[in-house]
This record gives C-alpha cells, sequence and structure tokens, in this order.
C-alpha cells in the first residue's frame, strides 16, 4: 500500500517543480550526458511509443526536456533534458544516494546481501 501511494504521488526534484514517479524515471532514463531516440527511451522504459510520445509531450510543457530530428535519420526524434530537465536529474541521484546511504548505516554487510537479494528476485518476478 505504502508503494502504491508513493507512485501516485508527485515529488519535487530541485527546481523542476512536482514530477509524477514516470515523469522522473523518464528524465532518469533519458540520462543527463546526451540524448536518446524515442524508440530506444520506449524500450528503456518497457512502454509503447505512444506512452512515451504523452510523457515527453507533458515533460516539454515543464521545459525538462527538448526534442530535436536525429540528424542521421530524419525520421527518429531525439529526446534530451534541458538545464532543468539535468537539475531534477541530478536532484533524483541524489535522492537515491541519500536512500542508499542512510540503508547501509542501519544495516551490516550480510543484511544488505539479503537485501539486495531481495530486490534482485522481486525485480525478476515483477519482470515476468
Amino acid at each position: 500500500m505504502q508503494l502504491q501511494r508513493l507512485e501516485k504521488n508527485p515529488r519535487t526534484f530541485g527546481d523542476a517543480g512536482p514530477l509524477t514517479p514516470s515523469e522522473i524515471h523518464t528524465i532518469d532514463a533519458i540520462g543527463i550526458e546526451r540524448g536518446v531516440l524515442m524508440s530506444e527511451l520506449a524500450n528503456r522504459l518497457q512502454i509503447t511509443k505512444g506512452a512515451v510520445t504523452q510523457l515527453i509531450v507533458r515533460l516539454e510543457d515543464k521545459n525538462l526536456v527538448k526534442r530535436t530530428p536525429n540528424p542521421s535519420d530524419s525520421r527518429s526524434v531525439i529526446v534530451s533534458l534541458t538545464d532543468m530537465g539535468k537539475s531534477a536529474f541530478r536532484a533524483h541521484e541524489e535522492i537515491h544516494s541519500n536512500f542508499y546511504r542512510e540503508l547501509s548505516s542501519q544495516l551490516d554487510e550480510k543484511e544488505i546481501e539479503i537485501f539486495e537479494m531481495c530486490l534482485a528476485k522481486l525485480s525478476s518476478y515483477l519482470q515476468k
């Protein structure tokens, strides 16, 4: 139940304002270094191209991503982060770092190993 609540509640990441989990995970999947093709983004997120397009439109409206024509293939589009999108990306990474740092301070090595194994099994199960 707590996970479902977390998945519905927007959070603020840097100067980006409130973002839903799907929006910040899209930003994370685009990455900070360079752009990504829309089709590749759909593959990374394991959602349809139509769903990616809807997410990108929302993120464009928030000035977090931009679309540019692919210089090597005019039929495709490259999505990249704006400066504000990069700020949101970094803030999201910081939240993850803080979580793992806090978790590491509360668990010993063996407990961390068990926790990571449980997460891997849960992730594998959810991908079925």
